[in-house]
């Protein structure tokens, strides 16, 4: 039988995997790219530790350090290397297809992609870094109203995006800058803020791998379940990983549409589902050098530098206000830090750590937004405007922007306004979707790829373990609120 005309003819020795078609359509085949250089696709992993770095680095695991100091950090250490495996897995699934890992989990089951998606896109409607990096720039100034500031920067963020003639490059040029001016204060903090002894003090901490305090020291399970699960990105973020993998045209994400500005763009209405290529040794040989640069890139710009960061500003937090009182309030911990710091090093100190503050939360709400709305949007798109030609993707991803924007300042202006719980809120309901993701990746990566490329080696009983993992914090989690209700 001679092939369709939209899938290119198998070769001889070739085999031609098939994506499932019941909820969505077939895949083409065309061949795989031939992969580039780390130059070219380095920055793909810099949206996800852009936002990682204003969640649990600079927020959840100082906090926790405040409280019962480092024995907790085999756990962020693991946290970050189980997410980098994860993240890698997600980057499998659109190198491979194009397709979002997201439109997988619907290739399974319809409604899976869309429960998925409202799972991770409800916990992040809470504005909890906007308002931390507004609480942040009033220490800075000394005085605001961080409600106003953080109203102001959110509408900052969407004119901005708006305005983007190709989304994702502005995004990943804008934290490009932002991560790089906290690594510059990284460096000059580890010098001037810390000692040997803190340092010894955190080789030390690994003694305690497998255990862990009372759960009442670090804030309950919810807070315990948000730090771990925000050791990196966390949440629904990590699977938005795919679609920056795709705009930045990695593997077969080259053939699919990106997200631009409707007002200074050039928009594509086909909905964003995917290709296959056949399992040759051409493509095999293509994927081999695919997969070798993603894996490199990912590693060094995700687990390398964010795991770096999260250990900095924890060994600072051990070694400026652990064992302190701190009154109860919001970002107490942080705005002692930066006290403790002008009383040792001078005012430049305190005012630069607070500035460092603002800019990786602020960083944190910028990602936020576009991962939420890229998600939301491909999402729709794919689930339910695959013909239209009038409702993009793109038209999506703005209006989600701006229903995050007037859904963020409605819950500040009712009075939900403290960072610290804002964070806690979406970090912990984030564990739980991780949970249930880790499972669907396991299965689209074992069942639907070509049989040479699958989840497979060391990397399966590594994702076996995540389900274990954020399972058993999640399950906690559930158990801990239902005692609370009844």
């Amino acid at each position: 039988m001679p092939a369709p005309a939209d899938r290119e003819a198998p070769r001889a020795g070739a085999v031609a995997p098939e994506l499932p078609s019941t909820f969505l359509p077939a895949a083409t085949y065309r061949s795989l790219p031939e992969p580039r250089g780390f130059r070219t696709i380095f920055g793909a992993s810099i949206i996800l530790t852009a936002t990682a770095i204003g969640s649990g680095e600079f927020v959840l695991w100082p906090y926790l350090t405040s409280q019962v100091g480092l024995v907790l950090m085999w756990t962020a250490v693991l946290g970050f290397f189980i997410q980098y495996v994860l993240n890698m897995e997600i980057e499998r699934y659109t190198l491979a297809t194009g397709e979002t890992a997201v439109s997988g989990f619907t290739r399974i089951w319809a409604p899976l992609g869309v429960i998925i998606t409202v799972l991770a896109v409800v916990p992040s409607l809470w504005p909890g870094w906007a308002t931390g990096a507004a609480t942040t720039l009033t220490y800075v100034v000394g005085g605001g109203d961080p409600v106003l500031i953080a109203i102001v920067g959110m509408v900052a963020i969407g004119s901005a995006l708006t305005l983007s003639k190709l989304v994702y490059r502005t995004v990943e040029q804008v934290e490009l800058v932002l991560v790089g001016g906290i690594a510059v204060f990284l460096v000059v903090a580890a010098f001037v803020g810390t000692t040997g002894a803190d340092w010894l003090a955190f080789g030390a901490s690994f003694r305690h791998v497998g255990t862990l305090p009372p759960i009442e020291e670090v804030g309950g399970v919810a807070a315990l379940l948000g730090a771990i699960a925000f050791a990196g990105a966390g949440g629904g973020n990590n699977l938005v990983q795919s679609n920056w993998v795709r705009d930045k045209g990695m593997g077969m994400g080259a053939f699919l549409p990106r997200v631009v500005s409707p007002f200074t763009g050039k928009e594509e209405a086909a909905a964003a589902t995917g290709h296959m290529f056949l399992d040759d040794e051409d493509n095999r040989r293509r994927w081999k050098g695919w997969w070798r640069v993603a894996n490199v890139e990912q590693f060094f710009t995700f687990f390398v530098l964010g795991c770096g960061t999260l250990i900095i500003m924890s060994v600072l937090a051990y070694a400026t206000v652990y064992g302190m009182s701190l009154p109860a309030g919001e970002f107490d911990f942080i705005r002692a830090q930066g006290e403790v710091f002008g009383e040792r090093f001078g005012a430049w100190f305190r005012t630069a750590f607070w500035i460092a503050g603002t800019i990786a939360l602020f960083s944190t709400q910028l990602g936020t937004m576009d991962w939420v709305s890229r998600m939301a949007a491909d999402t729709l798109k794919v689930s339910f405007f695959r013909g239209s030609t009038k409702v993009t993707e793109s038209r999506i991803y703005f209006a989600m922007v701006w229903l995050l924007i007037a859904a963020g300042s409605t819950i500040l202006l009712v009075g939900f306004q403290e960072p610290l719980v804002l964070i806690l809120i979406s970090s912990s309901a984030g564990g739980v979707v991780m949970f249930l993701y880790s499972m669907m990746l396991i299965y689209t990566n074992r069942r639907f790829l070509p049989r040479s490329i699958r989840l497979g080696g060391w990397r399966l009983p590594m994702m076996l373990f995540a389900v274990v993992f954020y399972g058993y914090f999640s399950i906690a989690l559930l158990v801990e609120q239902f005692g609370k209700v009844f």
